[in-house]
């Protein structure tokens, strides 16, 4: 394994078209729009899940055997440090929009060690959702127009309990932000749903799986070596 990877992650994840988009439904009163407060409500934009349903935690093998059961780290704090929502074309968009919008995720993953010579990290999970409208009423091209964009920062502080070096990483940037990320998923539904729009419900992320990806990305094997 190369060296640990601290600096941002940057990981494009483009999600496929929502399903459960009701048309005319963001026109309703509140009142009459929103439905109970939970992920499979019948209006949620629900995208169809091309990751798979959970994560896997990384590896502990290296552990010794009388090691505590268990992950060696503990959440000492997570918080929202940043959250933002804006409909660009304000109530222009209510009246237009008829189709689901195209929708984008984008996922930074980002690590700092805060104190010198000290297991204490900052894990921040930077989630951007951007929704575009497509074809417009009788098919009048309205491709292009941002429906809504949603941000957040959600962060976690964490302190690691001794663990062996090869798995510091994996710690970092696959099981804090699986860990957290139920809590981002959660924000996203909220924030889109009393924006005036169907909820957005994040499909799944496989954070082993980009992580695994990143790595050989910035550690190709040398050529000739399978």
């Amino acid at each position: 394994m190369g060296p640990p990877v601290y600096n941002t992650i940057r990981l494009i994840l483009p999600l496929p078209v929502f399903d459960g988009w009701r048309m005319g439904r963001a026109m309703l009163p509140p009142s009459q729009r929103r439905g109970p407060h939970h992920a499979g409500r019948p209006d949620a934009f629900d995208p169809r899940e091309t990751m798979s349903e959970t994560t896997t935690p990384p590896a502990n093998d290296s552990l010794p055997s009388d090691a505590p059961q268990g992950i060696p780290l503990a959440i000492n704090l997570q918080y929202t440090k940043d959250l933002s929502f804006e409909v660009p074309a304000g109530a222009a968009i209510f009246k237009s929009l008829r189709d689901a919008p195209q929708v984008s995720v984008n996922i930074d993953v980002k690590v700092d060690q805060l104190e010198e010579n000290q297991p204490v990290f900052e894990v921040v999970l930077t989630t951007r959702v951007e929704a575009v409208e497509g074809t417009g009423i009788q098919g009048e091209a309205q491709a292009g127009r941002t429906v809504f964009i949603a941000d957040l920062t959600y962060a976690a502080i964490v302190t690691l309990n001794n663990p062996p070096q090869d798995i510091i990483e994996p710690l970092l940037l696959v099981e804090v932000p699986r860990l957290i990320f139920p809590f981002v998923r959660s924000i996203i539904s909220d924030v889109t749903r009393d924006g005036g729009f169907p909820a957005v419900v994040l499909a799944p992320i496989d954070f082993v799986a980009l992580w695994q990806a990143k790595r050989a990305a910035q550690f190709p094997e040398p050529a000739g070596h399978a």
